[in-house]
């Protein structure tokens, strides 16, 4: 069997208990990867109604040849990631989207910590292909998390991002983080009209670095 059609059951087989996977159909097309969590994979909605996919329609609309892989999961932390990376990267993404450090900050862990792990994962896709395109999403915590604790935590995206020379998408929840009406009850996970907006806001940073087919 082809290495990357092997490469796209693996990942197949490891994502779906996510519930929440888009897998790349033609190898002509290339690849953009939404690494996260809970977020990209669309928790409590289906995958159709995920900004990931959201995505992928607008691209389809346009006539781009780029296709998205969804590889978000449910309560993965930097550390989880960092150790499930290398299993995703075995397709060579064109464009890696990282959306991470979420649930670091929901646990109160350590910012330092966090900006270690997305360094690493940041190095890792950067190997496997030299000319990929990383673009980072930032996050930010609620304020009940002290407010030396939330400074840290927001500083710490656009820190990484800049040592490591990648495009940052500053608040990913831009317009809708805190909203209720752009929330599910628990009040942490878009709905379907905040994953919308989510979906307006990384389109905005990532359309640049799209390009027709030759």
């Amino acid at each position: 069997m082809h290495l990357f059609l092997k490469s796209v059951l693996t990942l197949t087989v490891l994502l779906a208990s996510a519930g929440h996977v888009l897998v790349p159909d033609q190898d002509d097309k290339k690849k953009i990867v939404f690494f996260g969590d809970s977020l990209t994979a669309g928790y409590g909605l289906t995958m159709q109604d995920a900004f990931p996919h959201i995505i992928q329609q607008r691209i389809d609309s346009l006539g781009l040849p780029y296709q998205v892989v969804n590889a978000g999961l449910s309560g993965e932390t930097t550390a989880g990631g960092i150790n499930r990376i290398d299993w995703i990267l075995k397709s060579k993404p064109d464009i890696f989207i990282l959306e991470l450090g979420a649930n670091d900050g929901l646990r109160g862990l350590s910012p330092d910590e966090t900006k270690k792990n997305l360094r690493g994962m940041i190095d890792k896709v950067k190997a496997s292909n030299p000319d990929v395109v990383v673009l980072l999403a930032g996050m930010q915590m609620f304020p009940n998390m002290g407010q030396e604790y939330t400074e840290q935590f927001k500083e710490a995206f656009p820190l990484v991002a800049k040592e490591k020379e990648v495009k940052l998408i500053p608040f990913i929840l831009e317009g809708v983080g805190g909203d209720e009406s752009l929330n599910q009850a628990d009040g942490i996970h878009p709905n379907i009209e905040g994953h919308k907006i989510v979906a307006e806001t990384v389109w905005s940073y990532l359309k640049p670095y799209l390009k027709s087919a030759p």
